[in-house]
């Protein structure tokens, strides 16, 4: 897929599974789950053990589920990334040299920005879409709604702290996409080993995400 094809895709499911898990074999188990909750895309986290491995076996061996490389600090790990069949990076932050870095390869972007000088920054540098992080804790749906005043034509993504409970109001927000780690992967599902579990909280993210963009946005 080409990296339009793929940011087209992300836009449509309207959510960006994080996932952060303590284990390579918690981190495949999790990723099989969500897929089969209707989300064909995860972002693996260089926080999670063997991160390259599980991205390298995923790339291989689930050829329906567009796996990318999350936590990207660095173009070292850029590179080792997609040269294992990553298919986009993104980063919890801005890193310039790294969003040129993925421009050159043709390999889609996610900047991570918190102001709006980095969100400018981003997507000047070339990031298609720009993650608002940490999202919640620096004022949740009504910051985002602030960034599209001024920056109407730039997709922004919410991530971190988003929930059940949020999720709506982020996407009435202007949110383009969703990122969503620990409240679309407990703990628990992981440890017992509920795979049903994990996908039942990702098919209802996505009705969430689907409802919220039918409705009109809830005057306050």
């Amino acid at each position: 897929m080409t990296k339009e094809e793929i940011l087209a895709k992300i836009l449509e499911v309207g959510i960006m599974p994080g996932i952060r898990t303590s284990s390579a074999e918690d981190g495949r188990f999790a990723a099989d789950a969500i897929a089969q909750g209707g989300i064909p895309i995860v972002e693996i986290t260089m926080t999670v053990p063997k991160a390259i491995e599980v991205i390298s076996d995923m790339a291989k061996n689930d050829p329906k589920v567009i796996v990318g490389a999350g936590t990207v600090l660095d173009l070292e790990t850029a590179r080792r990334c997609l040269d294992v069949g990553a298919c986009f990076l993104t980063s919890p932050g801005l890193d310039v040299r790294v969003v040129e870095f993925a421009v050159r390869e043709r390999v889609l972007m996610i900047a991570g920005a918190m102001t709006p000088s980095e969100v400018i920054q981003a997507w000047k540098a070339g990031s298609e879409l720009v993650k608002v992080f940490p999202c919640a804790p620096i004022g949740g749906p009504a910051y985002m709604k602030a960034l599209k005043g001024p920056f109407p034509q730039v997709p922004l993504m919410a991530a971190g702290g988003v929930n059940q409970e949020t999720a709506a109001e982020f996407i009435y927000a202007g949110a383009a996409a969703l990122g969503i780690g620990g409240r679309l992967i407990p703990k628990t599902a992981l440890e017992q080993r509920q795979a049903g579990k994990i996908s039942e909280l990702a098919r209802r993210f996505l009705r969430i995400v689907q409802t919220a963009r039918n409705k009109p946005a809830r005057r306050k």
